[in-house]
C-alpha cells in the first residue's frame, strides 16, 4: 500500500509509523533526526501535501524560515528534498569538484536543472554514504 493511502490527510502518522514503514533504512531516518536535532536545533515539522508529484505526510526542518530539507517516507527508504538556490551553487559546485559527494549525488545535482529559485533535489536515502551527502548539502544550505 502507498504511504498516502495508509495516512490520509486525516489520519497523521507518529515517528514509529513512518520508521515501520521505511524498514530496514530506519536507522538513516533516526541518525538524521539527531543530527539535525543536535546541530540545528530544531524539531520536525509534520506537513500534508496534495502534490501529485509525492502526496501524503512528510517531515519539513527549517532553520530560522530557511528549509534545511523535507523528508518524504517510502517502502524501504526515504526521500529527501534540498533544494539548492544561486547564494549555494558556488560552494556546490566546490564539493562536486573536488569529490566529496558520492557519484550519485554528484549526478542528480548536474543533472538537475536550475529552475524556480534552485536545484530541487529529490535525494534517494538508501545508505549512509548518502545520508553523509545530504548532511554536508544542508551545512552548505545552513551554517551548523
Amino acid at each position: 500500500m502507498n504511504w498516502n493511502e495508509l495516512y490520509t490527510e486525516y489520519k497523521k502518522p507518529e515517528n514509529e509509523d513512518i520508521k515501520n514503514f521505511i524498514g530496514e533504512n530506519a536507522a538513516l531516518w533516526d541518525e538524521l533526526g539527531v543530527h539535525i536535532k543536535k546541530t540545528y536545533k530544531v524539531k520536525p515539522q509534520y506537513s500534508y501535501s496534495c502534490c501529485s508529484a509525492q502526496p501524503g505526510w512528510n517531515v519539513k526542518y527549517k532553520k530560522s524560515g530557511k528549509s534545511l530539507c523535507t523528508l518524504y517516507p517510502m517502502d524501504g527508504f526515504f526521500i529527501a528534498l534540498v533544494v539548492i538556490g544561486k547564494k549555494e551553487e558556488e560552494k556546490v559546485n566546490y564539493v562536486i569538484e573536488n569529490d566529496i559527494l558520492t557519484p550519485y549525488v554528484k549526478e542528480l545535482i548536474e543533472k538537475t536543472p536550475f529552475s524556480a529559485g534552485g536545484r530541487w533535489l529529490m535525494i534517494e536515502i538508501k545508505d549512509k554514504k548518502t545520508l553523509n551527502d545530504l548532511k554536508h548539502l544542508i551545512a552548505i544550505r545552513v551554517k551548523p
